[in-house]
């Protein structure tokens, strides 16, 4: 197989040649799948059929594959869906800064399509988070959780210079 065509012969013929040859020594002879029929190829193939594939052969998600601003979308999606797991305002607290965080960074250097992510409103999985909570008696421990000091209003740097 390592020989060169020679000049003068079309590459088709040469190429025949080569396998008509490797037919009487038997290389074709016991491989893998050998008088069965190939798999059907679904009419919508996109080409893309091989990745699946993979994919599937090899258990990888197929969120992998997805761009980052989808994911970053996706994953705002599924904490909307499972924030009434978590424990505390805190943990629901600290997993919308988490994934804000991730958010504020990809939109510094977007990658992938140009797809707008919206940050997570803290606020909005906080009134999830507490509608799915049991109810609880008032006045006991668990009502009484921590308490969100309002900051006192920024003064303008121009301000600050003349106390």
């Amino acid at each position: 197989m390592t020989e060169r065509k020679p000049p003068g012969m079309s590459f088709t013929s040469w190429i025949d040649q080569q396998i008509s040859e490797a037919e009487e020594r038997g290389a074709f002879d016991d491989l893998p799948g050998a008088g069965k029929p190939l798999p059907n190829r679904p009419e919508d193939d996109d080409g893309l059929a091989w990745v699946r594939n993979w994919m599937r052969r090899e258990g990888v998600s197929p969120e992998v594959m997805l761009p980052e601003p989808l994911k970053l979308r996706r994953e705002s999606a599924q904490l909307a869906e499972t924030v009434h797991e978590l424990s505390s305002e805190q943990e629901v607290r600290d997993a919308v800064a988490e994934l804000n965080h991730r958010i504020m960074e990809w939109r510094k250097i977007p990658l992938g399509p140009p797809i707008f992510v919206p940050l997570v409103d803290e606020e909005k999985m906080l009134s999830r988070w507490r509608e799915r909570q049991p109810a609880t008696p008032p006045g006991s421990a668990a009502d009484v959780g921590p308490a969100r000091v309002p900051r006192p209003a920024r003064r303008r740097w121009w301000r600050r210079r003349s106390r």
